[in-house]
């Protein structure tokens, strides 16, 4: 393949040419298991090329396997690097996300379609969601003594507020009838509603707090896409299984 701008000939399918500074692919898509990933690059619908990385898994919890995992990631991350993609899509084994997630910079966006690079494809054309550039304290609405959970509570609240298609948290009232859970505060996002808006249900203990958190998504498809980046980002946070 050759740059769409000065022909000079791309190593790779999709590559950002570095004589003229253009780039040649605006998405990549990331297909990710623990012993293989795939890499897809996009410009537009059109698919210019699949790469695919593999490792071998050393045994589970071991020093070895950190650095397998963080080796591996970051062979993934060079393959987006070599695109300087707008925006990046994943799915996959949630380690090895979380992994490659920490090594990018760009728009990272989580996938949970059967298959990611059509559901890409298909979005291609429509408008894009706006980003919220507000901090966390600009988002969150009411009183913080509203918050059940104390600190993790918080914490939670503060995850879904750094997402950058949430506009606002609005906390709501605390129901103490609940049955006790012994995993600690949990949070998760539920169903979006016709306006791409969620609820944030956060537990602790008997206690359920139903916390309002209204998006820039404006419909329930696009709120669906909000709500599985919510709920992965919270799995991250080690606030939801």
């Amino acid at each position: 393949m050759k740059c769409r701008q000065c022909t000079t000939p791309l190593d790779r399918p999709g590559d950002y040419c570095l004589v003229c500074h253009t780039a040649n692919a605006d998405t990549v898509v990331l297909e990710l298991g623990r012993e293989r990933a795939t890499v897809t690059t996009l410009d537009g619908e059109t698919v210019h090329g699949r790469r695919v990385v593999t490792t071998t898994p050393e045994p589970e919890d071991s020093e070895q396997e950190l650095t397998e995992l963080r080796n591996f990631a970051s062979l993934i991350a060079d393959e987006v690097r070599r695109k300087r993609p707008e925006e990046v899509y994943a799915t996959g084994d949630r380690d090895v996300l979380r992994a490659v997630r920490a090594e990018l910079r760009y728009e990272f966006y989580r996938v949970a379609a059967e298959d990611p690079v059509e559901y890409v494809v298909e979005r291609q054309g429509e408008p894009s969601l706006e980003v919220v550039e507000a901090s966390v304290a600009e988002k969150l609405g009411g009183s913080h003594s509203t918050l059940i959970g104390g600190r993790q509570g918080r914490n939670a609240l503060k995850v879904v507020a750094d997402h950058p298609h949430v506009k606002k948290i609005i906390p709501g009232p605390i129901d103490a009838g609940g049955s006790g859970s012994r995993t600690g505060l949990r949070a998760k996002a539920t169903r979006a509603d016709d306006n791409g808006n969620v609820r944030l249900l956060v537990r602790d203990g008997s206690s359920v707090q139903e916390n309002r958190v209204v998006t820039t998504a404006g419909e329930r498809d696009l709120g669906e896409y909000v709500r599985a980046d919510l709920n992965e980002a919270l799995v991250e946070a080690e606030l939801q299984d």
